[in-house]
């Protein structure tokens, strides 16, 4: 006779996050899984049902309940409606009525208006036991997670982190941060260059936290014994990153084009996204596509996998039209556990883990740019291995997991006591 496993029993902490899993957002994983590691029960609350076909490992050791609002209102109008009439009977309704009315007028779009009807939704269904809501990513989940804080007469928190904080609006980011605007009893974000933005809008900055992601190095294997190339070997690059604007890859598709044709590289690419049609046709228009291998969507342990066959990792981010921009994207400490060279760009946060010329070269994005820099590596075998040495001891020193952990702990706790 088989056992049954006994049901899990209310959390605490319900956590907001745009979907789960997602392949794109390692970080996230990650902290769940050592927030939990470290004694902290919570259920998942996902607006979305994942899209992707693959998961990470680390997918597979959360314990947590994962529950799924509705994506959109209209796919599940019985329990929508149920949630928003016993939402009328909250003690915080009216409250939170009028915090929507007053970002409607600012916003009177369908998102905003699905954002309240999920948040009713999930004040609805939270358990009696939950003390706090933390929502990951400071624009669509922190809205649901404060409308529903509210109705529930909740504390809730957020992690931000790049997207969300640039392309907000400034109104939006102040009352989510002001103590008297049911704002955020705290708010965690991964770079020295977000948190400085954010305390700058609020009248409380000692509630924005500076957590860097780091990385739970016990992830990773040692890095490969690498052996200085000569310079008449071939050289592999590669690059990690969905394919939308803020990345720069038409940029380094451009510079690839640029190379001369006697240089023997090959660029690897992983990842998905909306322009990864139109970077392969830009690619097969400069008649460099048999020079590229287009992996699409990959696992971490296959990521890992072609970090520890490459030479050279590029990531030429930039500044996109619309304001979003990287902050201190994983991968490249990633690359740095395997002690792969790193070639990118002064954008945001990427400065305070690469120091060009001591951990990294930050080139310009201009394709000229850019070509010379891949240039530089390969025709001088030694630069990378150094600065990739570099890399990895700082890494090591300053940018692993646990004091992040620890910090997120603390105020996690505190809040649910102040919610208890």
């Amino acid at each position: 006779m088989t056992d049954t496993p006994a049901p899990l029993a209310p959390a605490p902490l319900a956590i907001v996050v745009k979907g789960w899993p997602r392949l794109s957002e390692t970080f996230i994983a990650q902290e769940l899984v050592a927030l939990e590691e470290a004694g902290l029960r919570f259920d998942i609350w996902s607006l979305r049902h994942p899209t992707d076909t693959k998961t990470h490992p680390l997918h597979d050791r959360l314990q947590a309940r994962v529950r799924y609002l509705p994506e959109y209102l209209r796919d599940d109008p019985e329990r929508v409606a149920a949630a928003q009439e016993a939402a009328k009977a909250m003690p915080g309704y009216d409250a939170a009525w009028e915090v929507f009315q007053q970002d409607l007028v600012r916003d009177d779009s369908p998102n905003r208006r699905r954002r309240f009807g999920q948040a009713c939704v999930m004040a609805h269904e939270l358990p009696p036991e939950t003390r706090g809501i933390y929502a990951h990513f400071l624009h669509t989940p922190s809205s649901v997670a404060r409308y529903a804080a509210i109705l529930r007469g909740l504390p809730w928190s957020f992690s931000a982190h790049a997207k969300d904080i640039w392309t907000s609006p400034e109104w939006e980011l102040r009352e989510k941060l002001d103590p008297a605007s049911h704002g955020a009893a705290f708010g965690a974000t991964c770079t020295d260059f977000n948190a400085q933005h954010l305390r700058s809008l609020t009248t409380a900055p000692d509630r924005i936290d500076l957590v860097y992601h780091g990385l739970d190095l016990a992830r990773f294997p040692e890095p490969p014994t690498r052996v200085q190339r000569a310079k008449s070997d071939p050289f592999q690059m590669m690059s990690v990153g969905r394919m939308v604007e803020k990345k720069g890859f038409d940029n380094l598709i451009d510079a690839l084009a640029l190379l001369p044709n006697e240089f023997d590289w090959h660029w690897t690419h992983i990842g998905g996204g909306d322009l990864s049609e139109p970077m392969k046709t830009r690619a097969e228009t400069h008649g460099i596509n048999d020079r590229i291998t287009w992996r699409g969507a990959c696992d971490q342990p296959e990521v890992i996998a072609a970090m520890r066959a490459a030479d050279l990792f590029v990531l030429p981010s930039r500044i996109a039209k619309d304001g979003d921009r990287d902050g201190l994207p994983n991968v490249l400490m990633e690359a740095a556990s395997q002690k792969l060279p790193l070639l990118s760009t002064p954008v945001s946060a990427i400065p305070e883990f690469i120091t060009s010329g001591t951990t990294g070269v930050l080139s310009d994005d201009a394709p000229a740019a850019l070509a010379e820099a891949m240039q530089r590596f390969a025709e001088d075998p030694s630069l990378g291995p150094r600065l990739a040495e570099a890399a990895h001891d700082r890494l090591h020193a300053e940018f692993t997991m646990a004091p992040g952990i620890r910090q997120l702990h603390k105020r996690l706790t505190a809040m649910l006591a102040q919610g208890g």
